[in-house]
């Protein structure tokens, strides 16, 4: 009977959900195409019809995504991306993170789901914050556009200044912030989901 008590009180003080929570930003966007279409009709169109073009990427992009997110996440047990990507990884779990960053060719949304599930299996702050950065500002098929249009000097500058300040970067975080604090906000943004 005492156990059944426990229960109910530790259910009374879980925080509600508040659906509408989850609507308020469709709403919010709904609300400016209709204004949008009522202030001048031939830019509410255009912006639904760049709204659709990004929709189409995305549905076409992420579904590989998970598939891949959920493959590593059963082929590749959580020791092995402690080891390589860990806190102790050292150098090596840096350069195997800027080079997992930068080669892929993707959009930016597309690494933040991986980065998430590399945090669950024990990747450090500072490698995550440089496979972010790597895959936002140093993807070799974007130094190639650089290097054809702007020069292998400038190119190559850029490179190297944007690797160290991301490193630098990378170690402040990491200094500032404890993991424990970035997994409870993965965390509960996984329960408002």
């Amino acid at each position: 009977m005492e156990q059944k008590n426990n229960d109910i009180n530790v259910n009374q003080t879980m925080p509600k959900k508040n659906p509408i929570k989850k609507w308020i930003m469709p709403i919010v966007v709904l609300i400016g195409f209709f204004l949008l279409f009522l202030f001048d009709a031939q830019k509410g169109n255009a912006s639904i019809g760049y709204t659709w073009d990004y929709f189409i990427e995305m549905a076409l992009i992420l579904p590989p995504i998970f598939i891949l997110m959920g493959l590593i996440e059963v082929w590749i047990p959580k020791d092995k991306i402690q080891k390589w990507l860990g806190g102790k990884s050292g150098i090596k779990g840096s350069l195997l993170s800027i080079a997992l960053g930068s080669l892929p060719a993707g959009p930016l949304y597309v690494a933040f789901p991986m980065t998430a599930m590399l945090m669950k299996k024990g990747a450090s702050v500072k490698n995550i914050i440089l496979f972010m950065g790597a895959w936002a500002a140093l993807k070799i098929p974007q130094l190639m556009v650089e290097i054809k249009f702007l020069g292998i000097e400038f190119a190559a500058l850029r490179f190297v200044l944007t690797l160290i300040g991301l490193v630098i970067i990378g170690y402040l975080i990491e200094r500032m912030l404890k993991k424990e604090e970035l997994m409870h906000h993965l965390q509960f943004a996984d329960k408002d989901a």
